[in-house]
């Protein structure tokens, strides 16, 4: 695998994880639990969707195979999505979409910090503006993770049930396998073992404060970065592909 077929790869799953969250919590649209939830999900959704724009921009260019960002997002098959398991998951009740989406805004956030030393120009200036968005998420989902978990009898309980459910998939999101050794190799990527330390210390901490437990069950399902991915995503994308699939080529 030569380094720019892996750069394609890296940039790629960077737009994925974020194209795939930002589409599961836009399905919230106007279902939030009050009207200041429901705004600020929408726009962590749109915060979401122009990483991704960016990422999928870069992926295009170093592809060089006259692709565009939409090309790339909306008119490819399932098996050829990398996202993580873990964003492609429903979002269940409002405790639920906030424990998946602390999950991977902790991930999200210390991925980002050390993005913007990477060699690659382009990517760290990508991960440099989204660092300062993603801040924000982590805030706002740590703080609706503790509220709930530290709330009610009822709050304790789904979040912690949603906890046990959704944890098996952050395994995923330390794996390195070729193209992550390559990219880090070159200065490029980042080496996730060191990132995984940063996020188990971070999310202790929260859960801690959350009066949540983690799960004793160490078995973690993996395959979204090989295109393997859970039954949700082809619903997911039989929704977000529509228009561009029924009508081919068609312009704003």
């Amino acid at each position: 695998m030569t380094t720019k077929e892996a750069l394609f790869i890296y940039s790629s799953r960077l737009a994925d994880d974020s194209l795939i969250l930002s589409h599961r919590l836009s399905e919230w649209c106007g279902h939030g639990p009050i009207l200041e939830e429901d705004i600020a999900m929408t726009n962590i959704a749109l915060d979401l969707l122009g990483q991704a724009t960016s990422f999928l921009e870069y992926a295009g260019e170093v592809e060089n195979k006259g692709r565009t960002a939409d090309d790339i997002a909306f008119l490819r098959l399932e098996r050829e999505y990398t996202n993580c398991l873990l964003v492609e998951q429903p979002n269940g009740d409002f405790g639920k979409t906030m424990v998946r989406q602390f999950l991977f805004d902790v991930y999200h956030f210390y991925l980002f910090q050390a993005l913007t030393s990477s060699k690659d120009v382009q990517l760290a200036a990508i991960a440099e503006k989204s660092l300062k968005e993603v801040t924000y998420h982590l805030k706002h989902s740590s703080e609706w993770v503790i509220r709930l978990g530290d709330g009610t009898a009822e709050s304790h309980q789904r979040v912690q049930e949603a906890l046990n459910t959704l944890w098996r998939f952050t395994g995923e999101l330390f794996d390195m396998d070729t193209v992550d050794e390559l990219m880090m190799k070159e200065g490029i990527g980042v080496d996730l073992a060191k990132i995984k330390l940063l996020y188990d210390d971070h999310v202790k901490d929260v859960l801690a404060k959350a009066t949540l437990s983690i799960p004793d069950n160490n078995y973690m399902q993996k395959g979204g970065r090989k295109g393997v991915h859970s039954e949700h995503l082809g619903f997911l994308l039989t929704e977000m592909q529509y228009m561009q699939r029924t009508y081919p080529g068609m312009t704003w």
